[in-house]
């Protein structure tokens, strides 16, 4: 029996902080996992200071199956990433010759110079494993349950969809949604209950804008977990509660 896979995304960089730049990464990285049976339990966002990036790295890495972390493994001073993975595994961050050679050819097809900054980009950990994407020169690399990717959106998709061929699949995440005419507040005590009885089920609770393409009812309620007979019992058990509050209610076939 396949069990339920957990990870953890820890996004490097200063500017994701700062708000110049804004992820793109998080919720294609989480995606992409639960097609492959791996939920993402925890996200956190950390700045280019090694220390923070080691302390994070070493608390997810206990704590989850896999941790995936983006942004950090360019050549500018700011790219510490593999320094910094190195010291949490308390290893050396050296040159990986294949992808130093890869690079090097690479830059004198187009008589481009390999500066000692442009070289950064071939460090990894001591003992990391190279993940070559198809349409991809620089690889992402995994140390233990740790896989690291560049930041740069078009790019973390070409190592994650290498990577992830190479992880476990864990149990089939299943979906249901039911829909209804009824504020957060007057539901809530309801759905704790129901959630308290149902442990092994999640239940997201999510507003829904005026003019929404996803519903004509103020909440949707998204009910998440991998046993089908057990989602639709709660999915059965919200849209009673909402019946007895005499509000209008629809169990849909699945979630959008």
């Amino acid at each position: 029996m396949k069990k339920t896979l957990t990870a953890a995304v820890l996004l490097i960089g200063d500017e994701l902080l700062s708000g110049s730049i804004r992820d793109e990464n998080l919720g294609h990285i989480a995606t992409t996992l639960e097609q492959r049976g791996i939920r993402v339990r925890e996200t956190r966002i950390v700045p280019d200071i090694e220390d923070d990036i080691v302390d994070a790295v070493n608390a997810l890495r206990k704590r989850y199956d896999y941790v995936f972390t983006t942004g950090g493994v360019g050549p500018t001073h700011d790219d510490i990433t593999s320094d910094s993975i190195a010291a949490a595994f308390g290893v050396k961050n050296i040159i990986q010759q294949p992808v130093f050679d890869l690079i090097k050819g690479y830059l004198d097809g187009k008589g481009i110079e390999f500066t000692a900054a442009a070289q950064r980009m071939a460090f990894a950990p001591e003992g990391a494993e190279m993940i070559y994407g198809a349409n991809s020169m620089i690889p992402g690399y995994r140390v233990d349950n740790v896989f690291v990717m560049a930041g740069v959106p078009r790019i973390m998709k070409m190592m994650l969809s290498a990577i992830v061929e190479t992880l476990q699949i864990g149990s089939t995440i299943l979906s249901r949604e039911v829909h209804a005419d009824i504020s957060e507040g007057e539901i809530a005590a309801a759905l704790e209950e129901i959630q308290t009885a149902n442990q092994n089920v999640d239940i997201g609770s999510y507003p829904q804008d005026t003019g929404s393409t996803r519903s004509d009812y103020r909440v949707v309620f998204v009910v998440r977990g991998t046993e089908l007979d057990e989602i639709e019992q709660v999915c059965k058990s919200i849209y009673g509660a909402c019946i007895d509050l005499k509000v209008r209610a629809q169990i849909a076939e699945s979630a959008e």
